[in-house]
Protein backbone atom coordinates (compact mmCIF):
# COMPACT_ATOMS: atom_id res chain seq x y z
CA UNK A 1 0.00 0.00 0.00
CA UNK A 2 1.46 3.30 -0.53
CA UNK A 3 0.86 5.74 1.78
CA UNK A 4 1.26 10.07 0.55
CA UNK A 5 0.27 13.51 2.52
CA UNK A 6 -0.15 16.75 0.44
CA UNK A 7 1.44 19.51 2.24
CA UNK A 8 0.02 23.06 1.90
CA UNK A 9 3.62 25.03 1.28
CA UNK A 10 7.01 25.13 1.35
CA UNK A 11 7.28 27.32 4.67
CA UNK A 12 5.39 23.25 5.75
CA UNK A 13 8.30 21.69 3.79
CA UNK A 14 10.86 24.14 6.04
CA UNK A 15 9.61 23.65 9.55
CA UNK A 16 9.18 19.39 8.57
CA UNK A 17 12.20 19.42 7.68
CA UNK A 18 13.39 21.20 10.59
CA UNK A 19 12.04 18.92 13.16
CA UNK A 20 13.15 15.53 11.61
CA UNK A 21 16.75 16.92 11.14
CA UNK A 22 16.79 17.25 14.86
CA UNK A 23 14.72 13.91 15.31
CA UNK A 24 18.16 12.57 13.30
CA UNK A 25 20.75 13.75 15.22
CA UNK A 26 19.16 12.75 18.40
CA UNK A 27 18.97 9.13 16.56
CA UNK A 28 20.51 8.94 13.52
CA UNK A 29 18.83 5.37 12.48
CA UNK A 30 15.34 6.95 13.93
CA UNK A 31 12.36 6.03 12.44
CA UNK A 32 8.99 8.43 12.63
CA UNK A 33 5.90 7.89 12.98
CA UNK A 34 3.05 9.68 10.72
CA UNK A 35 -0.32 9.36 11.52
CA UNK A 36 -2.72 11.35 9.82
CA UNK A 37 -6.70 11.36 10.33
CA UNK A 38 -8.43 14.39 7.90
CA UNK A 39 -6.24 17.36 7.57
CA UNK A 40 -4.03 17.07 10.59
CA UNK A 41 -0.03 14.81 10.47
CA UNK A 42 1.00 13.98 13.86
CA UNK A 43 4.65 13.41 13.62
CA UNK A 44 6.00 11.19 16.54
CA UNK A 45 9.60 10.51 17.01
CA UNK A 46 11.43 8.23 20.05
CA UNK A 47 15.09 10.19 20.14
CA UNK A 48 14.74 7.81 23.97
CA UNK A 49 13.00 4.12 23.79
CA UNK A 50 13.35 0.83 25.82
CA UNK A 51 14.71 -2.12 23.06
CA UNK A 52 11.07 -3.82 23.51
CA UNK A 53 8.00 -3.50 25.20
CA UNK A 54 9.23 -5.50 28.02
CA UNK A 55 11.93 -3.59 28.91
CA UNK A 56 11.82 -1.77 32.22
CA UNK A 57 13.70 1.45 30.40
CA UNK A 58 11.76 4.90 29.63
CA UNK A 59 10.25 5.59 26.00
CA UNK A 60 9.84 8.87 25.29
CA UNK A 61 7.93 10.20 22.50
CA UNK A 62 8.72 13.00 20.46
CA UNK A 63 5.18 14.86 18.96
CA UNK A 64 4.73 18.09 15.96
CA UNK A 65 2.10 18.37 14.44
CA UNK A 66 0.93 20.01 10.95
CA UNK A 67 -1.72 20.96 8.99
CA UNK A 68 -2.18 19.28 5.51
CA UNK A 69 -3.31 20.97 2.44
CA UNK A 70 -6.04 18.02 1.77
CA UNK A 71 -7.93 14.73 3.67
CA UNK A 72 -5.73 12.14 4.39
CA UNK A 73 -5.97 8.44 6.32
CA UNK A 74 -2.67 7.00 7.37
CA UNK A 75 -0.78 5.44 9.86
CA UNK A 76 3.27 4.59 8.82
CA UNK A 77 6.57 4.41 10.66
CA UNK A 78 9.26 4.56 8.00
CA UNK A 79 12.52 5.72 8.49
CA UNK A 80 13.52 9.69 9.33
CA UNK A 81 16.32 9.78 6.74
CA UNK A 82 14.04 8.67 3.80
CA UNK A 83 11.28 11.14 5.01
CA UNK A 84 14.22 13.55 4.62
CA UNK A 85 15.25 12.88 1.64
CA UNK A 86 11.62 12.89 0.02
CA UNK A 87 11.30 16.75 1.33
CA UNK A 88 15.11 18.00 -0.18
CA UNK A 89 13.83 16.64 -3.14
CA UNK A 90 10.81 18.59 -3.13
CA UNK A 91 12.37 21.98 -1.62
CA UNK A 92 15.19 21.65 -4.15
CA UNK A 93 15.74 25.06 -5.68
CA UNK A 94 16.46 24.59 -8.91
CA UNK A 95 12.63 22.38 -8.77
CA UNK A 96 10.40 25.04 -6.65
CA UNK A 97 7.07 25.57 -8.77
CA UNK A 98 7.73 22.43 -10.84
CA UNK A 99 6.59 19.60 -8.61
CA UNK A 100 3.94 18.79 -6.08
CA UNK A 101 3.55 18.75 -1.95
CA UNK A 102 3.06 15.28 -2.15
CA UNK A 103 5.23 13.10 0.09
CA UNK A 104 4.96 9.75 -0.92
CA UNK A 105 6.55 7.28 1.85
CA UNK A 106 8.34 3.97 1.66
CA UNK A 107 7.10 1.06 3.13
CA UNK A 108 5.93 1.07 6.52
CA UNK A 109 8.04 -0.78 9.02
CA UNK A 110 7.76 -1.94 12.35
CA UNK A 111 9.23 -0.83 15.35
CA UNK A 112 8.53 -1.96 18.97
CA UNK A 113 7.87 1.88 20.35
CA UNK A 114 5.22 2.38 17.70
CA UNK A 115 2.93 -0.14 19.66
CA UNK A 116 2.64 1.98 22.89
CA UNK A 117 0.26 4.21 22.47
CA UNK A 118 -0.24 7.47 24.65
CA UNK A 119 -3.69 8.34 25.29
CA UNK A 120 -5.67 10.63 22.93
CA UNK A 121 -7.86 12.28 25.84
CA UNK A 122 -8.35 12.95 28.89
CA UNK A 123 -5.74 15.10 29.82
CA UNK A 124 -5.64 16.88 32.34
CA UNK A 125 -3.37 19.76 33.25
CA UNK A 126 -1.21 19.61 36.17
CA UNK A 127 1.10 22.97 36.57
CA UNK A 128 4.10 24.07 34.80
CA UNK A 129 7.58 23.69 34.39
CA UNK A 130 9.76 26.76 33.47
CA UNK A 131 12.34 26.18 29.74
CA UNK A 132 14.74 27.26 32.49
CA UNK A 133 14.82 23.87 34.62
CA UNK A 134 14.41 22.21 31.44
CA UNK A 135 16.96 23.13 29.90
CA UNK A 136 19.16 23.01 33.14
CA UNK A 137 17.44 19.14 33.40
CA UNK A 138 18.59 18.13 30.09
CA UNK A 139 22.38 19.64 30.32
CA UNK A 140 22.90 17.73 33.60
CA UNK A 141 21.77 15.04 32.43
CA UNK A 142 24.10 14.76 29.25
CA UNK A 143 26.86 15.76 31.25
CA UNK A 144 26.19 12.18 33.60
CA UNK A 145 25.84 10.30 30.91
CA UNK A 146 29.21 11.43 29.61
CA UNK A 147 30.53 10.71 32.73
CA UNK A 148 29.26 7.99 34.16
CA UNK A 149 29.51 5.91 30.53
CA UNK A 150 33.09 4.92 29.81
CA UNK A 151 33.58 5.13 25.95
CA UNK A 152 34.58 1.60 26.02
CA UNK A 153 30.92 0.64 26.85
CA UNK A 154 28.18 -0.19 25.00
CA UNK A 155 25.61 -2.27 23.82
CA UNK A 156 22.92 -3.25 26.94
CA UNK A 157 25.16 -1.83 29.83
CA UNK A 158 25.23 1.29 28.62
CA UNK A 159 21.44 1.60 27.62
CA UNK A 160 20.85 0.35 31.09
CA UNK A 161 22.33 3.45 32.38
CA UNK A 162 20.94 5.67 29.99
CA UNK A 163 17.61 4.24 30.98
CA UNK A 164 18.61 4.92 34.84
CA UNK A 165 19.57 8.44 34.07
CA UNK A 166 16.84 9.54 31.50
CA UNK A 167 14.01 7.46 33.40
CA UNK A 168 14.28 9.60 36.64
CA UNK A 169 11.88 11.95 37.87
CA UNK A 170 12.75 15.63 37.29
CA UNK A 171 10.93 16.14 40.47
CA UNK A 172 8.34 13.94 42.96
CA UNK A 173 5.76 16.19 42.27
CA UNK A 174 5.37 16.24 37.98
CA UNK A 175 6.90 12.46 38.05
CA UNK A 176 8.01 13.91 34.59
CA UNK A 177 11.23 11.96 33.49
CA UNK A 178 14.26 13.82 33.20
CA UNK A 179 14.85 12.29 29.51
CA UNK A 180 11.31 14.32 28.86
CA UNK A 181 13.61 17.77 29.42
CA UNK A 182 16.47 16.12 26.99
CA UNK A 183 13.93 15.67 24.26
CA UNK A 184 12.26 19.05 24.46
CA UNK A 185 15.26 20.54 24.41
CA UNK A 186 16.82 18.38 21.71
CA UNK A 187 13.60 18.98 19.60
CA UNK A 188 13.96 22.47 19.58
CA UNK A 189 10.21 22.58 21.34
CA UNK A 190 11.82 24.88 24.11
CA UNK A 191 11.67 28.74 23.63
CA UNK A 192 13.42 31.00 26.01
CA UNK A 193 11.42 31.72 29.32
CA UNK A 194 8.85 29.75 28.54
CA UNK A 195 6.21 27.93 31.03
CA UNK A 196 5.91 24.80 29.80
CA UNK A 197 1.87 23.16 30.37
CA UNK A 198 2.32 19.44 32.36
CA UNK A 199 -0.64 17.19 31.80
CA UNK A 200 -1.16 13.99 32.71
CA UNK A 201 -3.43 11.07 32.09
CA UNK A 202 -3.87 7.11 32.84
CA UNK A 203 -0.12 6.92 33.74
CA UNK A 204 1.21 9.59 31.04
CA UNK A 205 2.80 12.82 31.82
CA UNK A 206 2.65 15.54 28.46
CA UNK A 207 5.05 18.73 28.29
CA UNK A 208 3.46 20.80 25.89
CA UNK A 209 5.44 23.20 24.67
CA UNK A 210 4.91 26.34 21.80
CA UNK A 211 6.70 24.47 19.11
CA UNK A 212 5.79 20.40 20.41
CA UNK A 213 4.95 18.16 22.85
CA UNK A 214 6.66 15.10 24.96
CA UNK A 215 4.76 12.01 25.87
CA UNK A 216 5.87 9.87 28.39
CA UNK A 217 4.93 7.43 31.18
CA UNK A 218 4.88 8.88 34.73
CA UNK A 219 8.35 8.41 36.34
CA UNK A 220 8.25 6.01 39.52
CA UNK A 221 12.25 6.45 40.09
CA UNK A 222 14.29 8.50 42.76
CA UNK A 223 14.24 11.89 41.48
CA UNK A 224 16.85 13.84 40.82
CA UNK A 225 18.69 16.70 42.83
Amino acid sequence: MNYSFLLPDHESVIDLQAYLQRAKRLDPDGLVRLRAFGRVLACYVAPIYAGSLMDAGPTILGLRTLELAADAELDAVVPISSVLDRLARINDPDALGKQSLTVVLPETQRVSWAGIAPPRSGWVAAGSISEAKLTAVAKDGIAEVAATIPTSVGGPIAARIRGEIWGRAIDLDSQVPTGAAFVAAGLGFLTEAEEVGVYRSDGWVRLSAHHGHVLAKVSSLPFSR
